[in-house]
């Protein structure tokens, strides 16, 4: 386990580019996976900053940051495929029925605008929180073990 969390930061950054990567394509370009994949993440940056240095203040910064780094990269890809959808706006002839999404709004055309700000921004903000999330639970459950 130590191998993993002591790997070169090179290394973990361009797997976790290539994971949540893939974890698109799974959810099909929906970041439910991106989302579920926050709560492993979220474990091992804490696994990684706590064996670095030790329990501080600078550790709640060094979390913050590379939740915000791996959110961002989903927010990246969720503008690159979802990204040129907002044309279709300007459309007039487009019709916002036929697209595929859910009628949430009971508007097609504001049904339309919500799922678009639900796949580009909610859902990578989803990602941080659940990375943030694990993170917290993992350093409380890191520091407890300590003590004890």
């Amino acid at each position: 386990m130590n191998k993993i969390i002591q790997l070169n930061t090179k290394i973990v950054v361009i797997l976790y580019l290539l994971i949540d990567t893939i974890c698109v394509g799974a959810g099909m370009g929906l970041p439910i996976f991106c989302i579920l994949f926050g709560f492993l993440f979220g474990w091992y940056i804490t696994k990684r900053i706590s064996m670095s240095i030790n329990y501080s203040f600078l550790t709640y910064s060094q979390i913050l940051k590379q939740s915000l780094l791996s959110a961002s990269f989903t927010f990246l890809l969720m503008i690159v495929i979802w990204g040129r959808m907002i044309l279709m706006l300007f459309d007039t002839s487009f019709n916002f029925k036929n697209f595929g999404h859910p009628f949430i709004l009971y508007d097609p055309k504001i049904s339309f605008i919500g799922w678009f700000i639900l796949m580009t921004v909610i859902s990578p903000f989803l990602q941080l929180l659940t990375t943030i999330f694990a993170s917290f639970i993992t350093l409380s459950c890191t520091e407890h073990c300590r003590k004890e």
